[in-house]
């Protein structure tokens, strides 16, 4: 079964400007798209956990913090950045 993914309004706002910022727009969506696509298929198997519910996950070149919430199958993204790595 499958997770819903809901952006925050900062996060989604924050990825808007980056892929506005950016040169290589379609290195964004393509890191976007896919990071969707892992936290709707099983958000707890990928990326690392923090404090609390909290995970971060990188998918170059952004890097973004979660909460899941297994009980209503849902992922709630409240921020993204450029990772630098």
């Amino acid at each position: 079964m499958m997770y819903t993914v809901v952006w925050r309004p900062f996060a989604e706002r924050t990825l808007i400007e980056l892929w506005t910022d950016t040169e290589d727009r379609q290195l964004v969506t393509g890191a976007a798209n896919t990071i969707d696509s892992l936290l709707r298929s099983d958000p707890l198997d990928v990326g690392e956990s923090r404090s609390d519910d909290s995970r971060f996950l990188y998918v170059a070149p952004l890097a973004v913090y979660y909460d899941v919430f297994p009980q209503d199958r849902r992922v709630a993204v409240w921020a993204i950045w450029r990772h630098p790595m």
